[in-house]
């Protein structure tokens, strides 16, 4: 049984490795700009109270979370591009208005996919330097296991986003990689 279970992962290792970690970002670029835009389309459908009610997320409410996604990125992408300005809070609400926050998340969006297309393999094998939020000291990262981090956290939030929505409305999109992986693999209807 062991001898079996190694044999499929050796095998399942071996299709794995035939994509390179640039296209792996590049897919979570865009992945991750089309889970936002899908959260933030089922959040425009709620009222001002369900919103920003306090529904006991780290973050609070849609808002609070919404925002700190933001906020995140806005560091991280500072941290690798040295570019761009960022907040220094994770708990900053950027925008008081789900219309002006909306922007600002496109734009950003915009941004990662255009950072993650620029990597090549030297870069991607680089590191980082930066400084976090809340110490002084400064960190050297690898680059490839810092972005894997990034869209995890990513990941990690609309998570929560998503419970909320479920919690408020009985419902949320659909945000499984697998599922934007079909839907990006169908051709465009013509």
């Amino acid at each position: 049984m062991a001898a079996r279970l190694g044999g499929l992962a050796r095998r399942a290792g071996s299709v794995r490795s035939a994509v390179t970690l640039l296209a792996h970002y590049r897919m979570f670029g865009r992945y991750n700009a089309w889970a936002n835009t899908r959260l933030y389309d089922a959040a425009a459908q709620l009222d001002s109270d369900q919103y920003r009610v306090d529904r006991g997320a780290f973050f609070k409410s849609l808002h609070g979370t919404l925002n700190h996604l933001l906020a995140t990125d806005r560091i991280w992408m500072q941290r690798f591009t040295g570019t761009g300005s960022a907040p220094d809070r994770l708990d900053a609400i950027l925008f008081e208005a789900l219309d002006e926050l909306r922007p600002a998340r496109e734009a950003e969006d915009r941004r990662i996919v255009d950072y993650v297309d620029s990597l090549d393999d030297a870069r991607i094998a680089g590191s980082i330097r930066y400084r976090r939020v809340s110490t002084p000291e400064i960190f050297e990262q690898a680059l490839a296991p810092a972005l894997a981090h990034w869209f995890n956290h990513q990941t990690h939030h609309r998570g929560q986003v998503h419970a909320l929505l479920t919690g408020l409305v009985g419902r949320a999109p659909e945000l499984d990689l697998l599922y934007y992986q079909r839907l990006s693999a169908k051709p465009a209807a013509g």
